[in-house]
């Protein structure tokens, strides 16, 4: 089997073992409940999390998020956004990479919306891709240290967490989040 023929199979492979979990869709209630013990996890071990999550106008919490790639890569997971503490919709992040990479894992993220302007986008467009729309940052332990009101420019912060597996790269470079109606 030529190269071409071995990539091709294992991008496949990754598509396939990413879209799994995507098929095994879950309920509005599965989704909801994961998302607000992920969340209570996040603000446990991140105590910084809670200073964004209490001047966020709205956080989507994505309780699991599976990445995997080989050559080329994809990731896809469902999620819950909560306004004053209340479930006000669900969207799906997915996406795909092409580069150097192998492996796979499983994380969280929680996207914090810090304005309505950001919110409403999120809302009318039934979702963005990331790079367009709202000035997003990812929060690391070196930024989040030092958060407070005046540190606060962007219009969504993302704080992936729960990290498990073989896979270092956690961007939300070629990722797109969608409105998606659970059943």
């Amino acid at each position: 089997m030529s190269f071409a023929r071995h990539t091709l199979a294992a991008a496949l492979l990754t598509i396939a073992s990413v879209a799994a979990p995507v098929v095994q869709a879950r309920s509005a209630a599965e989704i909801t409940a994961q998302g607000r013990h992920s969340l209570h996890q996040l603000e446990t071990r991140e105590p910084v999390s809670r200073f964004y999550a209490k001047h966020a106008v709205a956080v989507l919490v994505f309780p699991s998020i599976f990445k995997a790639g080989l050559l080329v890569g994809g990731e896809s997971g469902n999620g819950v956004l909560f306004i004053n503490g209340r479930q006000a919709g669900f969207y799906n992040l997915s996406g795909g990479t092409f580069g150097f990479q192998a492996g796979a894992e499983k994380f969280s993220y929680a996207v914090f919306f810090m304005n309505e302007s950001a919110l409403r986008y999120l809302r009318k467009s039934g979702g963005f891709a990331a790079g367009t729309g709202p000035s997003i940052a990812i929060i690391n332990k070196g930024i989040g240290a030092e958060a407070n009101t005046t540190t606060i420019v962007k219009d969504v912060y993302a704080m992936p967490f729960n990290q498990s597996g073989l896979m270092a790269d956690l961007t939300l470079q070629g990722t797109k989040i969608s409105v998606i109606h659970p059943r």
